[in-house]
């Protein structure tokens, strides 16, 4: 729980224990900003209810506004992380409920505020669970701006918003990366397939940075789908990680699941160095990117 002490002038309210990052850092030129290693937010988006925000306190920095749940990151705690637990600290919302999307970076030097865009993907009801909230709101997306907001989120709406509309999905020939390594995958494909699929996973975890994917921002978290064919159809499952196995062609497959994702809004991009599959998906509307590129973002 972060509990921020009160500003000069402000009227003093109670506090819990105190975490060494709940402190503020003084910039050159005297602002004060909250966190001594930073601080995150979530911006929580839900398809039909709109975006989660908390109406502060009075007591709170910038006091009686609208902004997202967030605080001050613990050491050595990732941006997500730390969005994640502050929104579950002041709004009740579970960790499960919402899949990161983007991270969208404020970064000054020697402070940072990360806003950590994700998706609701179990629908929950906010509740308020610490002193920091004096109201939770599902907000309609062209409403925001009614709102008293506050002037650090009213700043960087407008970006936030743009990028709302983006949602990244990967779809990756299996057979066609496993088949540019030489690492013996011929021996025991369920096996390599299974390989592949955990480590892809460790990406979606880790993130992919915006650049690998031509897009703004700093970091995000596509969607993933791996799709098998014959005997790799043995894969085993991992966390983040939809697993396609085709029951006939695995380029079919494939190409199915690209047209799905970009049915979908989602802009797409599959992994394969198959020019014959390749000239397919585009067609289809999606990006193609070769096997090396996959392989070089599991290496790094």
């Amino acid at each position: 729980m972060t509990i921020e002490p009160p500003a000069p002038g402000e009227p003093r309210r109670p506090h819990g224990p105190r975490d060494p990052g709940d402190a503020w850092v003084v910039a050159p030129t005297g602002e004060r900003y909250w966190g001594r290693f930073g601080a995150a937010g979530l911006l929580a988006v839900d398809a039909t209810r709109g975006v989660l925000l908390q109406h502060r306190v009075s007591w709170s920095h910038f006091g009686d506004t609208w902004a997202l749940p967030g605080g001050a990151r613990h050491e050595g705690e990732t941006a997500c992380d730390g969005a994640l637990r502050e929104a579950a600290e002041e709004a009740g919302v579970p960790v499960a409920a919402v899949q990161p999307r983007v991270l969208s970076v404020f970064d000054l030097g020697y402070w940072s505020y990360t806003t950590v865009v994700g998706d609701v993907v179990v629908p929950f009801e906010p509740t308020i669970s610490d002193p920091e909230s004096r109201e939770l709101a599902w907000v309609p997306v062209d409403e925001v701006t009614q709102y008293p907001l506050h002037p650090g989120f009213a700043a960087s709406w407008e970006q936030l918003r743009g990028l709302l509309g983006v949602q990244p999905a990967v779809v990756v020939d299996v057979a066609n990366v496993m088949g540019s390594v030489p690492d013996g995958w011929w021996r025991d494909r369920a096996g390599a397939a299974s390989r592949l699929v955990a480590r892809i996973s460790d990406l979606a975890a880790r993130g992919v940075p915006a650049p690998a994917l031509d897009l703004p921002e700093q970091t995000w978290y596509p969607r993933w789908t791996a799709v098998v064919e014959g005997q790799a159809r043995g894969v085993e499952s991992a966390p983040r990680v939809g697993v396609v196995r085709a029951e006939a062609s695995g380029d079919d497959a494939i190409l199915m699941a690209a047209r799905g994702e970009v049915a979908a809004g989602r802009r797409v991009t599959v992994v394969t160095s198959d020019r014959a599959l390749s000239d397919r998906v585009t067609d289809a509307g999606a990006a193609v990117r070769g096997t090396r590129w996959l392989l070089g973002l599991l290496e790094g």
